[in-house]
């Protein structure tokens, strides 16, 4: 909030007040919203009040003190019907009436206000208006008062006086308009209907587009030519209207600009009569409200994005107040329960759900509404009669003030992954049983084929199904050989490096700790290829030159290929850069390099090449959509043994191989297309039986002036701590938790620990110095993204290091991370750590 005017009474009431034990709390926590408006109030030169919260505590302006009389100071910042308790049974209904959104306005309120010891009347024109918080809620009443004492006895008198005195009553109305004009929000004008004469002020004179220096010269015609075409008419009717009437004059209408801008003003007035009852002057005053509607629209315009976010969620997605009434829904709703957003809104839990879905949600409604989050699965009907398996989750939603209002309802239809995992579940336990039965039905198919033609086509139909089943089986069995392999050489080096310990030969057990690192690395290895076939690995995406990668593999390549094949470069001149993960890049290259040597036993010639291409869709037969555009390719050829038809047709297929069980996932080309997918490339495959196959990547070219070229990394040591700097590590793994904090110690840093978010926040909203936050995602409950959010709230400038072992969030790094963020997979060498502990502390990220 802004300060309030120098000199003002109600400044240094404020300043002295005390606002820790009040409703709102103290001023520092005071949400952006109420900040904004009291400033407004403020620093308004007319009277103006604020009411603000559920008790609708009351603050004024300096202007609006001569109203309160006596009642000031003690009614500022006080609940209203504590301070005005004789004004409830008026001002309590048009409160209510406001709080729902509308807004009010009275003309000619009769007050009663003690001045002195004794009350004395005050007449005013009062515009209430509701006043939103950052959820759009109506959190406050904002009161514009303009005295009409002087107006009303001037109308009065107008009526008593005769057509001589008439002069006189102008000139005093006229310097009334003059001191309402001051008030740069409103407009003033007095028209002269018998003379059709509009005097305006300057402000009025210029929303509607008339030269101020012509104000007090022009018919009301020239005035109207400023409306908006299509409220003109509006306008011209409802003035008729007053005049013939005699009825009070307010509209809101659109102004149209000399510059095209469109503004909105609110307008009040009144028709006068001479004694005659002949309409004689017509006064009254407008208001822009052009920002006001432009908030509005934003506001409209920021729920219909809201709702359209959350209509094209695939799950239900709702938030329902204390009373359990549901205040926000998605469409969701309308499959699953049959019901719009419209028709759901203000339904409880009880009338959508029915009284036993909803017995059995009573714990955990009551949970969330006490501010607990809450996750469980449940059964729930669905409208089409069948029942689903739903994950339902439970977030509090908390006010202004701290206390929960309502939670939000995240229900994920599980009923597919249910069946799914049960299938599979039912497979693994039979797969060796179901492999042997195939392989059987597809021998007895074989034999019955070479007898019974007209059974053709059954027969390839169980052999292609018994293939599928074979490629699992394979799969399988090539994962767990490897696995177990790994996993041998890790538990049995440990087990050695324990028995070697306890016998005291520390020297000896570098060569087993050695094969363990190896045995993991080899590990960590086979999930990255399995997430490059998923498409769930995390690119590394940088500027580079793909010829400068082709020369740097050129020797590994030469070495892996043999003498008996002869290796072809034809590397395009200024081939255009890209953007891709390096490192990726070159284990497909090296992939399909690989494949190329072991279809040419005997020896042959291997080409790579690159160029640049333009593709409009229509060049190549790829397995997705071709986005035209340019694109680099980067083609491996061979004239090996190629590939027939029905192999080439499942070259892409997951797990397919035609090596040895034991020699092969079948994940090399689907790893290969992944990239390429990952980076929006594409891969296109040729082969010729006996004549070779050609493979080409094409990626998408990086429209930048040069590559620079990218420096071997060089291994370092990890780098100890600077006296001080203090680490929060946050991780509900307690080995991973044990291993990060004792290199965490060994390093020097000053370490702090939690198991969970809800431990982590206690430390985060002390005093203690903490320089960088190392948090996993995965953590129960609250994740380490949402931590780090609520963390930075308290600590802007804190820096989080994210620990994952979860695919999908390290493949979505480019929009999971913010500035001053970085993210580390699982597994990890605990030298990565360190030497990302400690660039991030030096620089961020």
């Amino acid at each position: 909030m802004n300060a309030t005017p120098a000199g003002s009474d109600i400044q240094s009431l404020f300043t002295r007040r005390d606002w820790t034990n009040s409703p709102l709390g103290t001023a520092q926590t005071w949400p952006q919203s109420l900040r904004t408006a009291l400033d407004i109030v403020l620093h308004s030169p007319m009277p103006m009040s604020l009411l603000w919260g559920p008790q609708l505590i009351h603050f004024y302006n300096d202007a609006f003190t001569r109203l309160t009389g006596d009642k000031h100071p003690q009614a500022f910042g006080q609940p209203t019907h504590s301070a005005w308790p004789e004004l409830k049974d008026v001002s309590g209904p048009i409160y209510h009436n406001v709080l729902q959104g509308r807004t009010h306005t009275c003309r000619d309120q009769h007050w009663r206000v003690p001045f002195a010891g004794r009350l004395c009347d005050v007449w005013l024109d009062l515009t209430y208006s509701p006043v939103r918080d950052e959820d759009g809620a109506v959190a406050g009443i904002l009161v514009t008062a303009i005295e009409t004492g002087e107006r009303r006895r001037l109308a009065l008198e107008f009526e008593r006086r005769s057509e001589a005195s008439l002069k006189a009553q102008q000139e005093s109305e006229e310097r009334l308009q003059l001191a309402l004009a001051a008030a740069d929000t409103l407009g003033t004008w007095d028209w002269d209907i018998s003379e059709d004469r509009f005097i305006a002020d300057e402000h009025f004179a210029a929303l509607h587009g008339v030269d101020p220096s012509l104000s007090r010269q022009l018919p009301i015609s020239a005035y109207l030519e400023g409306v908006h075409p299509e409220d003109r008419a509006m306008v011209t009717r409802s003035i008729k209207h007053c005049i013939t009437h005699g009825t009070e004059y307010a509209e809101e209408y659109r102004l149209l600009q000399s510059d095209g801008e469109l503004r909105w003003v609110f307008v009040r007035g009144r028709c006068y009569k001479d004694r005659h009852g002949r309409p004689k002057r017509f006064l009254g005053a407008a208001l822009d409200l052009t920002e006001r509607k432009r908030t509005e629209q934003a506001l409209r315009q920021s729920q219909t994005e809201l709702q359209l976010i959350i209509n094209a969620m695939p799950i239900l997605i709702s938030y329902v107040d204390r009373e359990e009434r549901f205040r926000l829904n998605n469409s969701a709703y309308l499959d699953w329960y049959g019901l719009t957003p419209q028709e759901l809104y203000g339904k409880t839990i009880r009338e959508v759900l029915g009284d036993s879905a909803y017995t059995a949600r009573a714990e955990q409604i009551a949970e969330a509404l006490a501010g607990k989050p809450c996750s469980f699965t449940a059964q729930s009907d669905h409208r089409d009669g069948r029942s689903r398996h739903a994950l339902i989750n439970y977030l509090p939603r908390h006010g202004a003030d701290g206390t929960v209002n309502g939670f939000y309802i995240f229900v994920i239809d599980e009923t597919e992954r249910k069946k799914t995992e049960e299938a599979l579940r039912n497979l693994n336990e039979t797969l060796e049983e179901r492999v042997i039965a195939r392989t059987q039905q597809l021998a007895e198919a074989n034999h019955r084929l070479q007898n019974e033609m007209v059974e053709r086509e059954r027969a390839e139909e169980a052999l292609r199904h018994a293939q599928k089943m074979e490629a699992v089986g394979q799969l399988t069995g090539g994962i767990a050989h490897d696995f177990n392999n790994m996993l041998t050489g890790i538990l049995g080096s440990l087990d050695l490096m324990q028995r070697y310990i306890a016998s005291g030969r520390t020297a000896e057990i570098g060569r087993f700790t050695e094969a363990a690192v190896s045995s993991a690395n080899r590990a960590a290895a086979l999930t990255h290829r399995l997430l490059a076939f998923s498409r769930r690995q995390s690119l590394d995406r940088k500027p580079l030159d793909p010829n400068d990668l082709v020369h740097s593999l050129e020797d590994l390549l030469s070495r892996t290929t043999g003498d008996h094949i002869v290796l072809r470069l034809q590397l395009a001149d200024e081939l255009w850069p890209v953007s891709t993960d390096a490192s990726q890049l070159e284990n497909a290259l090296l992939n399909l390099v690989i494949n190329a040597r072991d279809a040419m036993p005997e020896g042959g010639e291997l080409t790579i090449e690159t160029a640049n291409i333009y593709l409009d869709g229509n060049d190549l037969n790829a397995l997705e959509p071709v986005t035209p555009g340019d694109y680099v390719m980067i083609a491996v050829s061979d004239n090996g043994s190629g590939m027939s038809p029905s192999v080439l047709a499942k070259a892409f297929d997951p797990f397919f191989t035609t090596k040895p069980i034991g020699q092969g996932t079948g994940l090399g080309l689907s790893m290969i297309y992944g990239f390429a997918q990952q980076s929006g490339g594409l891969l296109s495959l040729d082969s010729v039986p006996d004549q070779g196959t050609r493979v080409q990547l094409y990626l998408p070219r990086l429209y930048v002036a040069s590559v620079q070229q990218t420096a071997a990394p060089v291994a370092q040591n990890a780098p100890a701590a600077i006296a001080g700097e203090t680490v929060l590590l946050v991780e509900d793994e307690p080995a991973v938790r044990m291993l990060v904090l004792d290199l965490l110690d060994a390093l020097g840093y000053t370490t702090l620990q939690a198991q969970d978010a809800k431990a982590a926040l206690t430390l985060l909203e002390s005093s203690q110095r903490i320089d960088l936050l190392v948090t996993d995602v995965g953590l129960p409950g609250m994740n380490g993204r949402q931590l780090a959010e609520i963390a930075r709230q308290h600590r802007p400038d804190l820096k989080v290091l994210f620990m994952t072992g979860y695919a999908q969030k390290a493949a979505e790094r480019q929009g999971f991370l913010e500035q001053g963020m970085d993210m580390v997979a699982k597994p990890f060498t605990l030298d990565l750590l360190a030497n990302k502990i400690r660039t991030m502390i030096n620089h961020g990220a």
